[in-house]
């Protein structure tokens, strides 16, 4: 049987990151509390995973170390640790020492030393090593016997992880670092050399530092770019650079006072945790104690005198299973409602006759406020011999002081849906009274699409299955399949409590298992409690408002659109020579490929020449008139069915409006999408796209206001890329586009033409997306040629563009991901990818995802910001569509000159770039006009 891995925990880390990525909570005398309790669950889940493993948790002991006296400068630039995060150091080492870890702090070195020498010294034993950190200083104690723990995926990194991940082995992670020096410690490398290149020297000379300025004559013949003036960049910094080394070795042989024998485990104390954590006002893991400790005496006393039958029934909750309280009588909600009041989180979920949550009915709900115990209150099942309910409208009067408390935190899955189901429930009959649920700080759904957007599906059984390895009842198992599906108000409560239970009981235990994971990683938790949960409540009340449309100019457009298809269906008849279905695969690919004799551009899976749009359009491209009349009555087809004709459809009885709904967790750049109707897809480049949009109207005595950001990619592209020429352009209010056409046509910008304007226009936003000169030569009409050359001038004139997309490129290969300017990660698991396509693909993605993830970042904190204005204002004033980079408000007709200025102050103070961030306002009758 092998032997358990040595844990070595990196607590400073731990520390410092649950510090910024957690809200600041604080106890009733305002003690901060916020980091002890992320750490404390990083290290329960730890010792969950490696159950009989040591462990040594590693702090920072205070005061300098041996770096500082070998360089001033050292962390130097950080600055000084806030007091919130100081007042919670002591309290966390007891916890930790309370839990039963060993924990090490030793003067003069740093955790690292620490770690690294009781890592190798049981490597030297031939014990296996688990270090638990984020920092890759560590990857360069890496060998057979020790591993890092990646603390957002829970992935271990071996010899070859390094290699993959850095380019080099582990032996050479101190000269790598060396050479490009780290920021976050002010270890100062090599001045200009980044990961890209200090790994192409590594590898280029075999060796380490010393092999590479021995061999400096070689460097200008190794593949890197810049290599000829490598050589004297190396031999000017060549002390700072074996200085550098000297401060990234991490020490292996500090004397400790503790062996290998004494990193055992031992039995948490009981007692002095129930100080702590009534201290730090930990009330749900206070109770937890109480109860297992009454669990155990119980247990001893039942063991002793077995014949006292009446003591089973204190045993409430089993230790290996969930208790799920399904709520009939009043004095058990009592219990629950105090439960609910005293947690300092806990998690809830509506039950409801179906997903449209401005139409469905509330059924029931449910709470958890720790793991494996749940309730649910039924309210309004309905089926033959149903229990007698609690009042509904008793039970959400009593609920509504609790969830409409911003400071009674709550976790939820998807829980804008909750909101508005609540929002709508209409007690006694009222449909304005609701309940305006406040306070949720989590969503399990947006923490797991924070940390990984393309890692897995964000429903709460894909969650539970991924995180939990737990296998959710799914509704069809209670409610059946097909047009027999019982609705939740139909099913038996023998059923639906556990079931309902379980939905409340998962995300919390979703959500401590997620949140440790964003809690290790300060950008990502930023995102999420800075961009994504505060736009929550924004969305929910934008789709509660909802859109006016004109049904009757939409049945107009149906009309003239219907009459386009049956004159494009004629000209298709006349082009092939006979009738057909324009909708049949079969016949359309016989008319184009048999008859007409079209070149075959793709194959179906079984063989047969395919039809589908993207060839369509590529042969439309060539000029071929069939597949051009063919593009244009897919186009009529798909507004007709998709918008003129299904628009009517979904206008709310109620509210006599259109309620979109928008998700957060679909597209992997951020970007908001939305359903049922899908308004982000609305073409506005075709007269008909923007016909649809003349029918969102506004009300009598409103107008609307589209408030639009200009160009935005093009300036975060010019903030990210730092070039002068894009950022002077954008500085000097200069039209971009024409300004581009300047440079590469190489005239005066009086002079440049509208048709030279739109090739740059072209090349401007095709280089964000990867465009390459084939298909620029086709999107402006000329050859490839001539397109490249286009090119070439372009990035002669603005060099840091193409500097931008070479470094991103390089970082997207040496991580796996690429970053917003706020943090948002975009992995790219083709990155490597054996396939030269894919690996492109990934690439283009790499360049473009951080400028349109930024994009999208900005739109919401905009969002956010819109809206908190406009709650404080009380004007009448409303947001109502989202769509890209633009926001549609409903504007009361005296209030637009007002709002307009002000929607342009909050939009463009969303973010700090280099360049203006600049708002396009326009104001009419309907969407079209304003926009």
């Amino acid at each position: 049987m092998s032997q358990a891995p040595l844990v070595l925990v990196d607590g400073s880390s731990y520390l410092y990151r649950a510090f910024h990525a957690l809200p600041p909570l604080t106890t009733s005398k305002g003690l901060p509390t916020g980091a002890v309790k992320g750490v404390l669950n990083m290290l329960k889940s730890l010792r969950k995973q490696y159950p009989d493993s040591p462990f040594a948790v590693v702090f920072d002991a205070k005061g300098g170390t041996f770096r500082d006296e070998m360089y001033a400068e050292y962390k130097a630039h950080r600055p000084s640790m806030p007091d919130d995060m100081r007042l919670q150091i002591e309290p966390l080492h007891q916890s930790v020492i309370a839990l039963g870890f060993p924990l090490l702090c030793v003067e003069g070195v740093e955790a690292d030393d620490v770690i690294g020498t009781l890592a190798r010294s049981s490597a030297a034993a031939n014990r296996p090593v688990v270090i638990s950190t984020g920092d890759k200083d560590m990857a360069q104690l890496v060998d057979g016997h020790i591993t890092l723990v990646n603390t957002m995926t829970g992935s271990s990194m071996d010899i070859e992880g390094v290699k993959e991940k850095f380019g080099v082995a582990p032996e050479q992670i101190i000269d790598y670092l060396a050479l490009m020096g780290d920021s976050s410690d002010n270890i100062p490398g090599v001045p200009g050399i980044g990961p890209k290149t200090a790994s192409g020297l590594l590898v280029g000379v075999n060796g380490g530092l010393k092999e590479l300025y021995e061999q400096l004559d070689i460097v200008p013949t190794l593949p890197i770019r810049g290599a000829k003036t490598l050589p004297a960049k190396l031999q000017e910094h060549r002390e700072m650079a074996f200085l550098s080394y000297q401060l990234a070795t991490i020490k292996v042989d500090v004397p400790l006072d503790v062996g290998l024998d004494d990193l055992h485990l031992i039995e948490p104390d009981r007692e002095k945790l129930l100080e702590l954590y009534a201290l730090l006002e930990f009330k749900s893991w206070y109770e937890e104690i109480q109860r297992d400790t009454r669990r155990v005496e119980l247990k001893a006393s039942t063991d002793a005198a077995p014949v006292v039958e009446e003591v089973t029934e204190a045993v409430v909750v089993a230790p290996a299973e969930a208790t799920y309280t399904t709520i009939l009588d009043q004095a058990t909600f009592d219990t629950w409602l105090k439960k609910l009041n005293d947690a300092t989180l806990f998690a809830f979920d509506t039950e409801t006759t179906g997903i449209d949550a401005q139409q469905a009915q509330l059924v029931g709900v449910s709470f958890a406020v720790q793991p494996h115990e749940a309730a649910y209150i039924p309210l309004t099942h309905s089926y033959m011999g149903v229990p007698e309910q609690l009042d509904r409208d008793s039970v959400l009067l009593a609920l509504k002081p609790l969830l409409e408390d911003p400071a009674k935190l709550k976790v939820g899955q998807h829980a804008k849906f909750d909101m508005n189901i609540l929002a709508n429930c209409a007690i006694g009959g009222d449909p304005t009274q609701g309940i305006i649920v406040r306070g949720i700080a989590f969503d399990t759904m947006l923490e797991s699409y924070v940390l990984n957007a393309t890692a897995t599906r964000h429903d709460m059984d894909s969650l539970a299955k991924k995180y939990l390895d737990y296998d959710t009842v799914s509704f069809q198992d209670i409610a059946g399949k097909g047009a027999k599906q019982l609705t939740f108000d139909q099913i038996p409560l023998e059923q639906a409590g556990p079931y309902a239970a379980e939905d409340a009981d998962v995300t919390l235990r979703l959500h401590q298992a997620l949140f440790a994971q964003l809690a290790a990683i300060p950008s990502l938790a930023s995102v999420l409690t800075d961009i994504e949960m505060p736009l929550v409540p924004v969305l929910a009340r934008i789709e509660r408002q909802g859109a006016l449309v004109d049904a009757q100019l939409l049945g107009v457009q149906s009309i003239e659109l219907g009459n386009k298809m049956v004159e494009l269906e004629r000209q298709a008849f006349e082009i092939a020579g006979e009738a057909f279905n324009l909708g049949s695969p079969k016949q359309l690919g016989a008319i184009l490929y048999e008859k007409l004799g079209l070149p075959v551009l793709k194959k179906t899976g079984k063989g047969q020449a395919s039809t589908a749009e993207e060839v369509l359009a590529k042969l439309a491209e060539d000029d071929y008139p069939l597949p051009k009349v063919l593009m244009q009555y897919r186009s009529m087809s798909k507004l007709k069915s998709t918008y003129t004709d299904r628009l009517p459809e979904q206008i709310n009885p109620r509210t006599q409006r259109i309620h979109t709904s928008y998700h957060q967790a679909v597209a992997a750049t951020g970007r908001l999408s939305s359903s049922d109707p899908n308004l982000q897809n609305i073409p506005v480049r075709t007269a008909e796209g923007r016909r649809i949009r003349q029918a969102f109207i506004a009300p009598k005595g409103y107008k609307l206001l589209a408030a639009d950001y200009s160009q935005i990619e093009l300036r975060i592209m010019a903030h990210l890329s730092k070039d002068e020429g894009l950022m002077n352009a954008f500085r000097h209010n200069l039209d971009v586009h024409t300004a581009t056409a300047a440079e590469v046509f190489k005239v005066e910008l009086d002079k440049v033409t509208s048709d030279q304007r739109r090739s740059a226009k072209a090349i401007n936003f095709g280089l964000i997306y990867g465009m390459g000169a084939q298909k620029l030569g086709k999107d402006i009409g000329v050859d490839t040629k001539t397109a490249k050359a286009y090119i070439d001038v372009y990035f002669a004139r603005y060099p840091g563009v193409r500097e931008y997309m070479e470094r991103t490129r390089a970082q997207a290969a040496d991580q796996g991901y690429v970053e917003t300017l706020f943090g948002r990660r975009l992995y790219l698991p083709d990155i490597h990818s054996n396939k030269p396509q894919e690996r492109a693909a990934a690439e283009r993605t790499a360049i473009n995802a951080p400028m349109q993830g930024t994009a999208a970042d900005i739109i919401k904190k905009a969002m956010v910001r819109v809206d908190n204005w406009l709650t404080d204002s009380g004007l009448d004033a409303k947001v109502i569509l989202q769509v890209h980079d633009e926001l549609v408000l409903e504007v009361r007709e005296d209030l637009v000159a007002e709002v307009s200025e002000k929607i342009r102050e909050h939009m463009s103070a969303a973010a700090q770039l280099d360049v203006p961030l600049l708002v396009d306002v326009g104001v009419g009758d309907n969407w079209d006009e304003a926009h």
